[in-house]
Formats: structure tokens, C-alpha cells, sequence
């Protein structure tokens, strides 16, 4: 099938929504649309629409731009919360390798990594020295300049400071156990739990990078929820699922009650539901009950 739909210019992007049964000032409307791409609002005015493509009776611009302001807000969240896990992540994986094998047995000895094949592993180091090159940091210039004669990777405290955070989670994956333990020991889980953790961690990341739609977003990388007779916290009065953004937002304060329990996370979070008291929580995965769960106390 050809795509034979048009480009409209703004005011009839406004029209079309005036139209299908959506509410708002057109002018407001237009200048909206005019900031903000038709196609990004849209993920968040689905859910309004009928089978005919029309709105439900009273929804209104205002009330979609509230999601849209709300989501905006909820990204920024969600960054700063990875960023601590991350940094914790990047500081321990770093210091239990170094303190098992060495500073540089992470590309010099395989046998170190022993979960990845010959092809992840030559990826691994690849991606570790392209991240190397380009990395402008400091110490890394001064390494290079120092040390660069001898020594052709960077020491393990410093290369895992340089690793995106992908890479870092393809490190903490080749590990051993004992240093994956020992990691995740920090934050009370499995490391298999921890290593899913991460890899929904990054991917929220690399959406709330590129501006991407949070609030109901059902998530791609569904993280493992910890066994209940272990964890029983995760399950009740509160069954915490995996598929929204509720299960990740529990994940971060759970991991931020264990690594930095001074944070004023949840207050913060706590202080933007109040702010945007019209967004439909459940389209976020938020269970009615969910205040009355240990991990949220």
C-alpha cells in the first residue's frame, strides 16, 4: 500500500484534532504543534481515540499537553536516578574486578570474562577502545601520554568510568560470578536480577535521550522481579509488575533506598504526582493500592 497522506502545515494539523472531536484553543493548538511534532503528541492522545479515530467526548488539548508536561518532567526523574545506579554499577564492577584479577586482566585475560564467547568478548574490547579514542576525559589523556609506551588499554578504573552504559552492562554480564555477586550483594539481589535491572535501566535511558514517551509506554526490557519467598516486599500488599513504568520507577527506589538513602527521589517523585494530579496513574501501571507497598513506604 502507498502512503498518500500529505504534509499539513500546523493549522491543519489543529484542524484535523478540532475535527475529530478534541477540544482546545486553535491558536494555542497551532503553536503547540509548532514546538512539539505532531507524531510525539500522538503517543499520548492514543488513548483517547475510538475505533473510528475520533476522541472520546471531552478530551481537550490542555488535557494531552498535561501528559505530554508531565512525561517531560517524569523523564528528567528517571535520569537522575540512573545516573546513581550507573555510577555505583561503574564503581564497584570496577573495584571487585581489579581486586580479583588486576587492572588490565579484563583485556588481556579471557579467562576473566568467562561468560562471554570469543565474538562478544572481541566486540567488548572493541567497543572499550573506541570509547577509549574518543573519550577527551582527563585521565585518560594523561594515561595515554604516561603509560601508553607499556600498556595498550586503560587500567579497569578507568575504562569502565569511559564504557557507555551498554557496554558497562556487557562487562558486568561477562564477569565472574564472584564479582557479579559481589556487585549485586550491594544492592541486596541476584545478579541476574541486577544485570536485568540494568539492561532496563539503559534502555529508559536511551528513551529519556532521545525524548521519548514514559507515561504509558509498556516496556520492551521487562525487568526480572526478585522471587517473593526472598523478597515478599515485591509482592504484597503490592504485586509490583515489569511491564509499565511503575515496575522501573520501583526499581529506582529501591535501588536508591539501598545505595543513597538520603536521596529526596521519592519526595521529588511524590511532589510531581501532586503537581499533575489529572494524569491517569494506571496508565502508568500504578496499582490503586500502591502507596500501602513496604518499597514505597
Amino acid at each position: 500500500m502507498q502512503y498518500t497522506k500529505p504534509a499539513l502545515t500546523f493549522e491543519e494539523q489543529a484542524d484535523l484534532l478540532l475535527h475529530r472531536g478534541m477540544s482546545g484553543d486553535r491558536d494555542l493548538m497551532i503553536a503547540r504543534l509548532s514546538c512539539v511534532n505532531y507524531y510525539r503528541l500522538s503517543g499520548y492522545w492514543y488513548p483517547f481515540r475510538d475505533a473510528a479515530d475520533q476522541f472520546a467526548p471531552g478530551t481537550s488539548f490542555d488535557e494531552i499537553w498535561n501528559c505530554y508536561a508531565f512525561d517531560r518532567r517524569l523523564r528528567l526523574l528517571v535520569i537522575d536516578a540512573v545516573e546513581r545506579v550507573e555510577v555505583t554499577v561503574r564503581t564497584l564492577l570496577a573495584y571487585e574486578h581489579a581486586h580479583a584479577h588486576g587492572p588490565f586482566a579484563y583485556a588481556e585475560d579471557s579467562q576473566t570474562l568467562p561468560n562471554l564467547g570469543a565474538a562478544e568478548l572481541s566486540d567488548f574490547l572493541a567497543r572499550v577502545t573506541e570509547e577509549a579514542d574518543r573519550s577527551r576525559e582527563i585521565f585518560v589523556t594523561h594515561f595515554k601520554e604516561k603509560y601508553g609506551d607499556c600498556h595498550r588499554h586503560l587500567p579497569v578504573w578507568e575504562a569502565t568510568e569511559i564504557m557507555s552504559l551498554g557496554t558497562l552492562v556487557r562487562f558486568f554480564t561477562g564477569a565472574t560470578p564472584a564479582v557479579k555477586a559481589a556487585v549485586a550483594s550491594r544492592f541486596g539481589v541476584p545478579d541476574k536480577v541486577l544485570r536485568s535491572w540494568l539492561l532496563a535501566l539503559n534502555a529508559a535511558r536511551n528513551i529519556s535521550a532521545h525524548h521519548g514517551r514514559m507515561w504509558n509506554r509498556v516496556s520492551g526490557m521487562k525487568p526480572y522481579i526478585p522471587r517473593s519467598y526472598r523478597h515478599p516486599d515485591w509482592h504484597r500488599p503490592v504485586k509490583i509488575e515489569n511491564d509499565r513504568i511503575f515496575g522501573l520507577l520501583t526499581i529506582c527506589r529501591y535501588c536508591l533506598r539501598e545505595i543513597a538513602p538520603q536521596s529526596a527521589w521519592p519526595h521529588r517523585l511524590a511532589a510531581l504526582l501532586r503537581e499533575f494530579p489529572t494524569v491517569p496513574l494506571a496508565d502508568m501501571g500504578f496499582p490503586a493500592n500502591w502507596q500501602t507497598s513496604p518499597l514505597w513506604a
